[in-house]
């Protein structure tokens, strides 16, 4: 029996590892990628040059999470949405303006009122979102999901590691031999952890929602980006997108947030 509970031990930590160090090649390629090709500075055709939009600003400052607030409070301000302080949405215009307020309107429902929880949970998992999520991470300045599901991956293994192991003692009869067959079980719980703690390290500036690269582009375009204080409008959606609904000046909208969890 112990032989099942060492070999679910070291399928749980190789898996785990395997899976750690494939995201880790796969993220280090992107941010490569980013750091060879240089900003982005030429103008647009109305000559202004391009920068990260309103959308990209709030997902690497706070995830899609973050985006689906920015998003909500763009059309609450425009009168396309109702946003009370007992955190419900309601739709007042059912008309997108662009893809990402077209999934936030999909979020809602056909009955045209929500829980904004469940309008965050469901706009983040629409095509919109995950696309823009995309082109982030291919450009190097958002950190792939699957950088933050491997570190839990492999804290996990460690966990099934010492499940398996308490399993084995408990079943196994008691004698010296229980202290040799526990010992196998310190090699996968060794294996896990120490690529748990180096993933942990290695992955720490990635462990947020923008890589390295991301938050300097982050501090190059809003070099008050670590000022909390709140910002007056025109700017309210930027600092809305920089430091979530603590920064709104309409106090309804910010009981909105809050209310909802935010």
């Amino acid at each position: 029996m112990w032989l099942l509970f060492l070999l679910l031990a070291w399928v749980a930590a190789v898996v785990s590892c395997v899976r750690v160090c494939r995201t880790a090649v796969v993220t280090g390629q992107a941010q490569h990628r980013a750091q060879d090709t240089p900003p982005d500075t030429a103008p647009d055709a109305d000559g202004v040059h391009a920068g990260l939009t309103l959308y990209e600003t709030a997902y690497l400052s706070g995830g899609p999470h973050r985006l689906a607030d920015v998003v909500l409070v763009l059309m609450a301000q425009q009168r396309r949405l109702h946003l009370a302080h007992t955190g419900w949405a309601t739709v007042v215009d059912p008309v997108g303006q662009d893809p990402v307020e077209r999934a936030a309107l999909t979020a809602i429902g056909p009955e045209g009122q929500c829980r904004i929880p469940a309008v965050r949970t469901a706009l983040s998992g629409t095509d919109a979102v995950r696309g823009l999520a995309d082109r982030l991470v291919d450009a190097g300045l958002a950190a792939p999901a699957a950088i933050r599901t491997a570190v839990r991956q492999v804290r996990g293994a460690a966990l099934v590691v010492l499940l398996a192991a308490g399993a084995t003692y408990w079943t196994a009869p008691s004698g010296e031999a229980d202290r040799l067959v526990l010992a196998w079980f310190a090699l996968p719980l060794i294996l896990a952890l120490g690529t748990w703690a180096i993933a942990r390290a290695e992955a720490r500036p990635s462990t947020g929602w923008a890589t390295e690269a991301g938050s300097a582009r982050l501090r190059q375009e809003h070099p008050g980006v670590r000022d909390r204080r709140p910002a007056p409008e025109p700017a309210g959606l930027t600092g809305l997108a920089l430091h979530g609904p603590a920064v709104l000046v309409d106090p309804g909208l910010r009981a909105a947030l809050h209310s909802s969890g935010a």
